[in-house]
């Protein structure tokens, strides 16, 4: 049969492929050099976020209309995924900025989008999201942080945990419950600011991975804030929060994609250079097998994380379904990839000399956060095809 060369289905689009050779060259460039110290010192990617930030990278979904980039879902995909092969840490900045700006962008009013869009998309400011608390991680719904209306005000009191770049990130959308009768549709969000009185935040925690992204609680003791800063209508933050982890579960993916993908390429090139027995250990069967079924595995969750990134961008109706899916696979495939990479390099896969140690302990959180496999399980089971 003849072939096409214009049958662009399941292809990523010239311009993607070009975003992708201009992230992966500053990726190698500025943000891979300094991977290993930012893990060694447990100290936040200043360099990444930099560098990022230079070249408008470091938040690409922002619309146009508020200074953004404008980048649709699968190029904020490939952003992430290309910064995760170097540092995992690091693709947490626009991963991050994405999950905690994205509740404005959905459900936000224009005055709130113009306030808080515009800085981020200069790169004045990032964004962080605030759901999980010490009691309500997976049933987000049981979350305690109360807000009470004070006038033209909200007072919001409560801990929040877990909170991924807390104390760098400038902005915080936070889930409060309103109305303490109703559960989820008694919980609304809000835009808190790091400057607001009574804003403050625990100690970063101590992790097995990603340490170069602090992880810290958020504290609101008596914070008021304008009721302006509610995002959309009383008691439809629960939904909000919701909406936006069906868009945001694939850039865990991407992360996962990524950081397998960078495993899979430091092994592959190492298996290549050593040599046992009289020949590089690449030409061992056993090896060849191992490699093989990682690239096999890493293709399938680029297909799965791609595709769902399609489905974000037109909002199918699928959506939940694949997103779960694409971040529960990609995150499954790049705990085994990883995991096999330090095999393949043996002893030497096991110290901190070598990229796939700290690899291996980063792609471990792909499969915790923004819904811990388990819960991405019944996500799907509830949406079935």
């Amino acid at each position: 049969m003849a072939g096409s060369a214009d049958f662009d289905l399941y292809r990523p689009s010239e311009e993607h492929d070009m975003l992708r050779d201009a992230i992966r060259s500053l990726s190698e460039a500025k943000i891979a050099p300094y991977a290993a110290a930012v893990d060694e010192e447990a100290r936040f990617p200043q360099e990444a976020l930099d560098a990022l930030v230079a070249s408008d990278l470091h938040a690409v979904h922002v619309p146009e209309s508020y200074g953004g980039a404008g980048a649709d879902a699968l190029a904020t995909v490939i952003v992430i995924e290309e910064v995760a092969r170097a540092c995992v840490s690091s693709s947490l900045i626009p991963a991050v900025n994405k999950l905690g700006s994205l509740p404005v962008i959905l459900s936000g009013s224009e005055d709130l989008k113009k306030k808080y869009l515009t800085p981020l998309a200069k790169g004045d400011a990032m964004f962080s999201y605030a759901l999980s608390e010490p009691d309500a991680g997976s049933d987000a719904a049981g979350m305690k942080t109360k807000a009470v209306r004070d006038g033209d005000h909200w007072i919001l009191n409560g801990v929040k945990r877990w909170i991924t770049n807390a104390g760098v990130s400038e902005y915080y959308t936070v889930m409060a419950v309103t109305d303490p009768t109703k559960r989820s549709k008694g919980i609304s969000a809000f835009v808190v600011e790091k400057s607001d009185e009574g804003v403050s935040f625990g100690a970063p925690e101590k992790k097995l991975g990603i340490k170069g992204s602090p992880t810290r609680e958020v504290y609101f003791d008596n914070v008021r804030i304008p009721a302006d800063r509610m995002i959309g209508e009383e008691g439809t933050g629960f939904l909000t929060a919701m909406k936006t982890l069906d868009h945001t579960r694939i850039t865990i993916a991407a992360q996962a994609l990524g950081v397998a993908q960078g495993a899979f390429d430091y092994a592959k090139g190492y298996v290549q250079e050593r040599k046992q027995f009289g020949k590089a250990i690449a030409d061992f069967q056993g090896i060849q097998f191992m490699l093989a079924d990682m690239a096999m595995k890493i293709e399938a969750a680029r297909q799965l994380t791609y595709a769902a990134a399609a489905k974000s961008e037109r909002l199918d109706a699928d959506l939940t379904f694949q997103g779960a899916a694409a971040k529960c696979f990609a995150s499954d495939v790049a705990m085994e990839v990883t995991t096999d990479a330090v095999q393949l390099l043996g002893g030497y896969g096991y110290t901190r000399d070598y990229p796939v140690e700290r690899m291996m302990r980063d792609a471990k959180i792909t499969q915790i956060y923004e819904g811990t496999n388990q819960v991405q399980r019944i996500v799907m089971a509830r949406n079935l095809p």
